[in-house]
């Protein structure tokens, strides 16, 4: 894509950011686009974590979208370090354009650079479009999640 670029997230980026998150009927319920107070408290403590990526792509100076990678030494798999893909979102004029791969792209890419042996991401088990988007990408539904909201 032309004048794509992708790059680290910062506080003028943020209304467009929960704007996307807020932008389907799982966000709506969650996101408060109205105060980003506590999405500046949030964006501090990514920031100061150098394990964690919170980028945007942005094309002619229009964020048009986001994803949160983290990077996670660990111990299994004979002290793999992986990547955790996380709130992937394009903004709803872009969908379809290949954005989202590019984006995917660049987190797998960047997973590699950081010397991770695995990346894993993810996703409301209600969004079946999203789960063949992944697939197409080579992910494999390999697992099954839990969360326990605290």
């Amino acid at each position: 894509m032309t004048d794509l670029s992708i790059r680290p997230a910062t506080a003028d980026d943020l209304p467009a950011i929960v704007a996307m998150l807020a932008d389907d009927p799982l966000g709506a319920t969650r996101e408060s686009p109205n105060d980003l107070t506590p999405y500046r408290t949030a964006l501090a403590r990514i920031v100061a974590d150098p394990h964690q990526h919170l980028v945007v792509a942005v094309r002619a100076g229009r964020t048009i979208g986001t994803l949160q990678l983290t990077l996670i030494p660990g111990l299994s798999r004979k002290g793999s370090t992986r990547t955790i893909i996380e709130g992937v979102r394009i903004h709803s004029d872009e969908r379809g354009t290949g954005l989202g791969t590019d984006l995917l792209q660049w987190a797998i890419d960047t997973s590699r650079d950081l010397g991770a042996d695995l990346v894993q991401l993810t996703s409301d088990a209600t969004r079946t479009d999203a789960h063949r988007f992944y697939e197409r990408l080579g992910f494999v539904a390999s697992h099954l999640g839990f969360k326990l909201a605290l």
